[in-house]
């Protein structure tokens, strides 16, 4: 099994769950807001903050760790990140911190200690970018969107 190893950032409430999986079957660890200072956030329709977890984390080289929305979240509120998947590098070592952004109609109350995405340990394949005179062809060839079918 692949070990991540997380740190509490001075100032967080460490009686907030570190990140982890709620079902056996989960891919990912979901991540709370850690907001003892100000307890809440209001985000209005549109807006978009940046919600602290409290803790900072080392992921192993050879691994990212992908910040997603909670799907329920999505669904029942509009409460969505800009840039899903977010990606985390194995050598940042900051506080991670999630975007967070309500595409619905209404206000909405990011609380403290409260689920707000979700993050996946993923392998990162690092490639040697080689220049070249030509491109193999394929059916579809220079075809951009929507060229396979309906957009």
């Amino acid at each position: 099994m692949v070990q991540v190893r997380l740190s509490w950032v001075e100032g967080a409430d460490r009686d907030v769950p570190l990140p982890r999986y709620e079902s056996a079957g989960a891919a990912g660890a979901d991540l709370r807001a850690n907001l003892p200072e100000r307890g809440a956030v209001i985000l209005e329709p549109g807006q978009r903050a940046l919600i602290p977890t409290g803790f900072r984390i080392e992921i192993p080289i050879g691994y990212e760790v992908q910040v997603r929305p909670r799907s329920g979240l999505a669904l029942k509120h509009g409460i969505t990140l800009p840039n899903s998947p977010g990606t985390i590098d194995s050598d940042y070592r900051g506080e991670l911190g999630v975007i967070v952004m309500n595409a619905g109609d209404a206000a909405f109350e990011v609380v403290h200690g409260e689920r707000i995405a979700q993050m996946v340990v993923a392998p990162v394949v690092q490639v040697d970018f080689v220049l070249a005179e030509a491109l193999s062809e394929t059916a579809r060839g220079g075809g951009g969107f929507g060229s396979t079918g309906r957009g």
